[in-house]
């Protein structure tokens, strides 16, 4: 069994502020998340999804929705997989939140989830959310379109080793179950992806 994790495109494009965009903040995919969003579109082309479930935010139902249609799936929306609540940062220019944060407390939570001082994450709800959502799972091929503050709690739910946590925007993570046991094929690459080495 397989399952793709996929991060949403880009809701910025070169030029804009970027802000720290959470789960209260329903902004569209930008001009390069929709192209983005078309190239993970060609690259699960010639795989056979099974199923598809999304975030009900705007950029993650967009995303899937590039994906899934070719393949006339209907997207099963799932609120646990809504982006994490940045709290006071939320909506902030990146600028800002590090100010506020410092650059230490930024890379603790790209490296180690280490939720910072203000945001509302409660890590061991996303853990139990992911272990409950894969015992789900009896389709291969499933594809999941979320963030990456919510995408990064799987690696605890399912014991999973990488090399680091973050998604980038655009990006896939394939897991495979064999005989009951999860592991990473590889984890934040871009299309295309689909030969790319463990």
């Amino acid at each position: 069994m397989n399952l793709y994790i996929v991060r949403h495109g880009n809701t910025f494009d070169k030029g804009d502020i970027v802000t720290r965009v959470g789960g209260r903040t329903d902004l569209p995919l930008s001009i390069s998340g929709r192209e983005q969003a078309k190239a993970l579109s060609r690259a699960f082309a010639s795989i056979k999804l099974g199923a598809c479930y999304s975030s009900p935010l705007r950029r993650t139902i967009d995303t899937a929705e590039a994906i899934c249609s070719p393949h006339d799936l209907t997207i099963k929306p799932a609120e646990f997989l809504r982006e994490i609540d940045y709290g006071p940062d939320e909506n902030k220019p990146e600028t800002q939140v590090v100010v506020r944060l410092g650059q230490k407390a930024i890379l603790d939570w790209d490296e180690m989830s280490k939720v910072p001082n203000g945001w509302n994450v409660d890590p061991d709800m996303y853990i139990k959310a992911w272990s409950d959502f894969v015992t789900t799972l009896t389709l291969d091929n499933t594809l999941v379109v979320t963030s990456n503050g919510v995408a990064r709690f799987v690696i605890d739910a399912l014991d999973l080793q990488v090399n680091h946590r973050k998604l980038l925007t655009g990006s896939v993570a394939k897991l495979t179950r064999t005989s009951g046991v999860w592991s990473v094929d590889y984890w934040g690459l871009r299309p295309p992806f689909l030969t790319s080495p463990k």
